[in-house]
């Protein structure tokens, strides 16, 4: 769930002075580059947006972006695993809340996309409540801003007592793996979730086949309107040393 609408330390920080100082809320990421605000983006790669993106707390939370990717290096406090997590530090190419990511294509008509290959590769911590969350966002317009009418969640991993939104509906075979099927409505959008049996690292796939195997289920249709792919951590209890390593995305 998305209202914004998401592995070492850094020897840096014990000598900041202060964090403020050093938080970075636009430009482009070339050497790294700390994220406090809540808010607060850069670019990547200069094509995919990186975003602290601390929407679900009060807590502070900071992103420490790289030239290809990002760890969480702090992750302040923790919310009910009952409800929606408490941000979703996060890397995209698309739009999001009219915040564009350079030079992107998207939103893009989905019977127009040939394919749309992406590659992901995550750090995992053991210590925190969070899930290792790939988000596709649908709708029927092609939206720039706010939120659209489906979300397709792809968990890579889960940590804790947690489960994504509505009820498991089943099983699918989509990009060479087996997962499980969840569906749902966080009361502002559709949603289906791909749940991975065990943590998956990484992987290089093409986000199309799980648009299709959602249209083929009747939550999406190809006349909508695909705005944006991203990939990151949607954390409930801590999640400092979380990172994406390395994130790419295309639509062709």
């Amino acid at each position: 769930m998305k209202l914004h609408l998401r592995s070492a330390g850094f020897a840096i920080l014990a000598v900041l002075g202060s964090l403020a100082a050093f938080v970075v809320t636009s430009g482009n990421a070339q050497a790294d580059e700390l994220i406090c605000d809540q808010y607060g983006t850069t670019t990547v790669q200069g094509k995919y947006v990186a975003q602290n993106n601390r929407w679900g707390t009060t807590a502070e939370q900071c992103i420490n972006v790289t030239a290809s990717g990002f760890q969480l290096t702090k992750a302040d406090g923790s919310v009910s695993t009952d409800g929606a997590p408490k941000s979703y530090p996060s890397l995209y190419n698309g739009c999001h809340y009219s915040n564009c990511s350079p030079g992107t294509n998207l939103p893009k008509q989905i019977s127009t996309i040939g394919s749309a290959p992406t590659s992901i590769s995550y750090s995992y911590v053991n210590n925190a409540v969070y899930n290792a969350s790939f988000d596709i966002w649908l709708d029927p317009t092609p939206k720039t801003n706010g939120v659209n009418q489906t979300e397709i969640m792809i968990w890579f991993n889960r940590v804790g007592p947690i489960q994504p939104i509505g009820s498991q509906v089943g099983t699918a075979d989509v990009g060479g793996r087996n997962w499980e099927v969840w569906t749902g409505n966080n009361g502002g959008n559709d949603v289906i979730s791909f749940v991975a049996s065990s943590a998956v690292p990484s992987m290089d796939f093409d986000v199309m086949n799980f648009v299709d195997e959602t249209v083929s289920r009747g939550m999406a249709q190809e006349s909508w309107y695909l705005t944006s792919v991203q990939a990151g951590f949607e954390p409930w209890e801590g999640g400092a040393g979380l990172g994406v390593n390395s994130f790419s995305s295309s639509v062709n």
